[in-house]
């Protein structure tokens, strides 16, 4: 049995759902999987750190944040920045990879590529790694010379790279790792022709509190509605909008969850996604043709997706949260928006294939064994 070492890094849910999503499939195809989160690799007081300021960073400074991403892009902090991640993660992960000794190593998570890379160009270890690239605009993280292939989202992300150094043949168009369920309509499900719009409100896994803003926005508008609030893993958010949207309301349903893993099921029975744009979650609504609006985002990467999702005509940017129920009424007014939204994700979604990601796995894992017989690692 083949064996597959995906490091993944608790930054956001994005990069540990992609990574459990192509485990998941890994495992159908028979491989042995080792997921490894590298911030548990680290002590709990490193791990807290990383996490948590990742969260009050993004969150509450976001100007800090956007700042230190814009400066971190540039290829020579890059390397610098790398070489410091190198040294506190460097040992550990590659007992890990001596320990698994995989044939394939998978990255859903920039803090892994140069180490990998760097493993990799001084020989230490003869195995092919493939990055995913979870965002649609790949920060320079993501980039290290001995990555055998990068998985995107998106001929966009491609042509971004392409203009940084990277290698043509190795980007694939393969989209960003999502459950299984999301790439196939749910038969069961019932359309409200009772609703002008189902809504499906979202503020990501951290549960961003903006989305009470825009509810107030939804529930003001003239239309029949009928919303779905995601909290997330905010559990004072949830119980909070809970309480305050407990009694019905005239032409409104509104539902509210906490963390849900029935977020395909939501998404078949909405017309529209109100959310920020992480790289998952747009990538879960692409495959489900389900129209974005952004009414807000994370500094860095989001801002970059959003760019990207409004360019390609299948979301669009709300600049004014106030404004909110006028936009989501003249969509009620005009359907013919929403559809060409999901005409144009059509374009996108169409090169969408976990098993691809799969076979060229396999096409590497292949070449490797002919060029390095039995020398995988010291």
């Amino acid at each position: 049995m083949r064996k597959v070492l995906i490091f993944t890094a608790s930054t956001g849910g994005g990069h540990n759902q992609a990574a459990k999503s192509l485990s998941s499939k890994l495992q159908e195809y028979d491989y042995e999987v080792v997921v490894v989160d590298i911030l548990k690799l680290t002590n709990k007081v490193m791990e807290k750190v990383v996490v948590e300021g990742y969260e009050i960073l993004s969150c509450s400074l976001p100007i800090v944040y956007r700042g230190l991403y814009k400066y971190s892009n540039k290829k020579f902090i890059n390397t610098r920045l790398s070489k410091y991640i190198f040294k506190i993660f460097k040992r550990k992960i590659y007992k890990s990879i001596r320990e698994v000794n995989p044939d394939l190593i998978v990255g859903t998570h920039p803090f892994i590529v140069n180490i990998v890379s760097g493993l990799k160009r001084k020989k230490r270890i003869f195995m092919p790694f493939i990055s995913i690239v979870t965002d649609f605009k790949a920060h320079s993280s993501y980039f290290g010379e001995c990555v055998d292939a990068y998985i995107t989202g998106s001929e966009y992300t491609n042509m971004g790279m392409i203009d940084k150094g990277i290698e043509a043949d190795k980007l694939y168009c393969y989209g960003i790792p999502i459950r299984q369920d999301f790439l196939f309509d749910n038969p069961n499900i019932q359309v409200d022709d009772k609703k002008d719009l189902t809504v499906l409100l979202m503020g990501g896994s951290m549960g961003i509190t903006a989305i009470e803003e825009v509810l107030e926005g939804l529930v003001n508008c003239e239309g029949r509605l009928k919303i779905n609030v995601v909290c997330g893993n905010n559990k004072v958010l949830f119980n909070r909008m809970k309480s305050k949207y407990s009694e019905a309301r005239k032409d409104k349903e509104i539902n509210i969850y906490g963390f849900t893993n029935e977020i395909s099921n939501l998404m078949d029975r909405s017309d529209i996604l109100i959310s920020k744009p992480g790289g998952l979650t747009v990538s879960e609504a692409i495959a489900k043709r389900l129209p974005i609006l952004i009414p807000y985002m994370l500094p860095g990467q989001e801002e970059e997706n959003a760019e990207f999702l409004s360019e390609s005509g299948i979301a669009m940017i709300i600049k004014d949260i106030e404004e909110i129920d006028n936009l989501v009424g003249d969509l009620i007014d005009n359907p013919e928006n929403l559809k060409k939204m999901k005409k144009n994700m059509d374009n996108i979604a169409k090169c969408y294939s976990i098993d691809s990601i799969i076979d060229l796995g396999e096409e590497l894992i292949n070449k490797y064994e002919k060029a390095y017989a039995l020398q995988k690692a010291e």
